[in-house]
């Protein structure tokens, strides 16, 4: 993959709140996180360009250059952290304005005919059989209307994170999963597996909101 468009443009956008993350959540100085950043910034480039290039139709590639920041700030640590902290980081470290834009924009969209659609065609395209960075899901709607699960047997990230040695770290990944669905406002997100715990598949369930408040009320 080409350290040119989405990939190159990912590191300005979320290096400030990575950076933010290594002080208020791992403890380091901010001569210390300026150093980390800079070390991260060329071991993300690395990292890139070792990947192949995703397919037009892909849709995760997203997905795997925030891991591929996520590896180079790893790298770049002083000392490895556990995986509670590693999960708390990368929350704040995603949690920035471009990915509240980007939650609320998706939310408006959830469960629409274009939503339905690009979930139908990326479970067809089952782009993780010719690129192992990419993923394989079969798109499964809930019988009773109250949304879809995406269910995914190949997770790109679960190959990078095991690649560089962090596959310990994952579950910090998955995570932001709940928080994603939380800025988005449109679902309730639901899940009992992951691949990086263990579980057969990661199951990703968007109930709408609406009808998942009235279940438990």
């Amino acid at each position: 993959m080409k350290y040119s468009g989405m990939a190159r443009f990912m590191w300005p956008i979320y290096r400030r709140s990575f950076r933010s993350a290594l002080i208020n959540v791992l403890g380091y100085n901010r001569i210390s996180a300026d150093r980390i950043m800079c070390c991260a910034k060329e071991r993300y480039r690395s990292i890139i360009g070792k990947l192949p290039e995703f397919e037009k139709d892909d849709i995760f590639k997203t997905n795997i250059l925030s891991c591929s920041m996520l590896i180079a700030v790893l790298q770049s640590l002083d000392k490895r952290p556990k995986l509670l902290d590693t999960s708390e980081y990368y929350k704040q470290a995603m949690t920035n304005a471009a990915t509240k834009a980007f939650c609320r924009m998706g939310s408006k969209q959830k469960f629409k005919d274009r939503d339905i659609k690009k979930m139908k065609k990326t479970a067809a395209i089952r782009a993780a059989d010719r690129n192992p960075y990419s993923w394989n899901m079969d798109y499964l709607p809930y019988e009773d209307g109250s949304g879809y699960e995406a269910r995914f047997y190949k997770c790109g990230i679960c190959t990078l994170m095991k690649e560089y040695g962090y596959f310990d770290l994952t579950p910090a990944m998955c995570a932001l999963d709940y928080t994603m669905s939380d800025m988005g406002g449109s679902t309730v997100f639901v899940r009992e597996y992951t691949l990086a715990s263990g579980g057969p598949y990661c199951d990703c369930g968007y109930k709408k909101k609406d009808r998942s408040m009235k279940n438990y009320q």
